[in-house]
């Protein structure tokens, strides 16, 4: 269930910085050690697997147009290192919150990140990539417009396991409609191979993953760690959801903060050997209730199956010959379900749009989040720093709720969400 998904965070991010971006191979060993992580933290006790955030795309998007300070003429090769220090930087968040809400107690703590605030902050995340998947989609209109269609039908009319993983389906019947294709002789538009398969037959069986160690710059961090705001309220979410369906209160025990804990981990350690941020999946739920298998053990025997494929390069060059159109395609649904998962998180959490002030504060996000296309540039102490319009929107979007009166959210910890 989480493979599809997973792998298509490395494939994207490779869209953006022109070939030069995250390994497969990286990508699915951070998977598997930060779920072993994430299992000690949780005492052994939570079945979740982590596996890449869809959150952070839109950071890694704009670090790779950044072009000024250092940026101004580094390679694409050499801008994902600092992308992946921003990354250390938001998992080192989620263990200062889970430190703080073990010290002063989670109610006093969500009322400075109520839905309110991260609703319209994961709604602006994607929004902001929707012209990246209108570009990859352009290359071959059939083979997105075939990647869309299947994910769609799968996640309306699917029964029992194709219903949890539509995307891993979208992506394999689209393969396969593309090597038909070729089969036929047909190319896109441009005249370009529709598959090729040059570096597949000369990658090796067995082989490292080729990690990479992050750099730090105070740009790149402030482009990566306000996304960290999103995916600690998503993880929030994601626990309440495991909890429901498994029946335990895993808020309560092994805690919050344990399980923040160990996703804050388990993302920092991607980020520090070049992978990229690591999450909660919601299909992991949708597999516990199908499978009504709730033993934590099986969910870290996935996790050691991933971290196996991560050691066979042939597996990784096969993915990566992913034609950019069935990346587009598949595009279409996950940045608009980004956006569509942050409408939830307003409507389910009852977020009153008839006052003023809650309306205040969604509207200024949205216009940071998606006015500023170029972020906002200044220098301070020598030093040239660029806030993206996520984080602008981020930090409004936090002063405003401190400051207007009326914030009369209470997290209910018992509850579902």
């Amino acid at each position: 269930a989480m493979f599809g998904a997973t792998i298509l965070v490395p494939i994207l991010v490779n869209s953006y910085f022109e070939g030069e971006g995250l390994s497969v191979q990286v990508t699915l060993i951070c998977a598997g050690l930060g779920t072993l992580f994430f299992h000690l933290c949780t005492k052994l006790k939570v079945p979740a697997f982590l596996g890449s955030s869809f959150a952070f795309l839109g950071g890694f998007s704009t670090i790779a147009q950044l072009d000024t300070g250092i940026f101004a003429d580094m390679t694409m090769g050499e801008k994902l290192p600092y992308a992946c220090g921003g990354i250390v930087v938001a998992g080192a968040l989620y263990l200062i919150l889970a430190l703080v809400i073990k010290v002063v107690g989670v109610k006093k703590v969500m009322r400075f990140l109520p839905p309110v605030v991260t609703g319209p902050i994961i709604i602006c995340i994607g929004l902001s990539l929707a012209p990246s998947a209108v570009n990859n989609a352009s290359t071959n209109w059939i083979l997105a417009l075939i990647a869309l269609a299947v994910i769609i039908i799968f996640n309306i009319w699917g029964k029992g396991m194709f219903r949890i993983i539509p995307i891993l389906l979208g992506v394999v019947i689209s393969y396969a409609a593309a090597l038909i294709m070729q089969a036929a002789g047909l190319t896109n538009p441009d005249g370009s191979a529709i598959l090729n398969f040059t570096e597949v037959a000369s990658a090796s069986w067995v082989g490292l993953p080729p990690f990479q160690i992050c750099k730090f710059d105070v740009t790149a961090i402030l482009v990566m760690a306000p996304i960290a705001i999103a995916t600690m309220m998503e993880h929030v979410g994601d626990m309440s959801a495991i909890s429901a369906t498994v029946n335990k209160n895993f808020l309560a025990d092994p805690g919050l903060h344990r399980t923040l804990l160990g996703d804050g981990v388990a993302t920092a350690l991607a980020g520090l050997i070049g992978g990229p941020a690591n999450t909660t999946y919601g299909e992991n739920t949708g597999v516990l209730e199908l499978s009504h298998v709730y033993d934590p053990l099986v969910i870290r025997i996935a996790a050691c199956l991933a971290i196996i494929i991560s050691f066979i390069p042939k597996v990784s060059a096969i993915i990566s010959t992913m034609p950019s159109a069935i990346i587009g395609g598949v595009s279409f649904m996950l940045y608009g379900m980004i956006s569509a998962i942050g409408v939830r998180n307003v409507v389910e959490n009852k977020v009153d749009l008839t006052k003023s002030r809650n309306l205040i504060i969604t509207g200024v996000i949205f216009v940071c989040g998606l006015g500023f296309g170029d972020g906002l540039t200044f220098t301070v102490a020598g030093t040239s720093i660029t806030l993206t319009a996520l984080s602008i929107a981020a930090i409004a979007g936090i002063l405003l709720n401190i400051i207007l009166p009326g914030n009369d959210y209470e997290f209910d910890e018992s509850s579902d969400l």
